[in-house]
């Protein structure tokens, strides 16, 4: 009897939580949902009634009105938003692996140790304050206003190198004497035999390399010359003005710029957990 009343309050009390945690997480999505609404709803429907939970109806004409913003088409700042963060991702993971595995591999070579700490310091550093330093740096290569600036900037990742980097200290040395034994290059190595050894880490930067690209809008606006090599988050910020009081249009915009993000992130969150516990598994 006692094992029975036991087990109903642990019952009882998961029911509880489970509900807990469903209501606080309905409460977090309300805020989404309501951007969504606002696609299909007016600005006076919104005052007049804003915390209405379905539509009056599904008008889904909004999409029409802004497949031209600033005199580029809709379609041109999502193949920007892709191609962009696509190549600055996998620039960023392969050139923070890379530094991350020489840093780790020969920490006893001149300036090294000062390099790494350089890294864990942007950590801390205000993104927006190494606009000024970089921007300078890509009018002197001549690559302002281009794609490959903007990937160049955006494949920057003091994160991504930390996460890198405490993985590879947990990597025992025997596996890369191995393949020093083998006659294996120090390239080979890392190709061949640590990312292979390093897939959910690899992984989980990744995603979190694309997440953090795909919102960027500052070093963008900073960066383009014309509105032609804007993404969907700067497209949303800069052509505020013009899309006015057009209250739809802006939730449309919104709704579009953020669902690839939503849906990358609720199908890949665990991995991205997993991967930020193995990345601090050693300090």
């Amino acid at each position: 009897m006692i094992a029975q009343r036991r087990g109903f309050r642990s019952h009882a009390t998961t029911a509880v939580l489970y509900a807990f945690a469903t209501s606080l997480s309905l409460l977090f999505l309300y805020p989404y949902w309501w951007m969504c609404l606002g696609m299909f709803r007016n600005a006076r429907q919104v005052t007049g009634d804003p915390l209405r939970l379905w539509p009056e109806q599904f008008d889904f004409s909004i999409f029409a009105e802004i497949q031209r913003i600033g005199g580029v088409p809709f379609w041109q700042y999502v193949a920007n938003s892709f191609v962009i963060t696509g190549a600055s991702t996998l620039l960023g993971v392969v050139v923070t692996a890379a530094g991350a595995y020489a840093l780790t591999r020969k920490p006893e070579l001149p300036g090294f140790r000062w390099l790494r700490y350089g890294f864990l310091v942007t950590i801390m550093y205000p993104y927006m304050l190494l606009v000024i330093p970089v921007y300078i740096v890509v009018f002197k290569l001549g690559l302002l206003g281009s794609y490959a600036g903007i990937v160049l900037f955006l494949a920057l990742g003091p994160i991504q190198f930390f996460l890198f980097d405490q993985f590879f200290r947990t990597l025992p040395r025997e596996v890369i004497e191995a393949g020093i034994c083998d006659g294996a290059s120090e390239a080979q190595i890392l190709f061949k035999i640590i990312l292979p050894m390093a897939k959910p880490i690899l992984a989980t930067v990744a995603l979190i390399t694309f997440l953090i690209n795909w919102s960027q809008w500052f070093p963008i606006l900073v960066i383009s010359r014309s509105p032609d090599t804007f993404t969907l988050p700067v497209a949303l910020l800069a052509m505020n003005g013009e899309l006015g009081s057009n209250f739809r249009g802006i939730m449309a915009l919104a709704f579009v710029t953020t669902l690839p993000v939503a849906v990358l992130f609720v199908l890949a969150q665990r991995r991205v957990m997993e991967g930020m516990a193995a990345g601090a598994v050693k300090g």
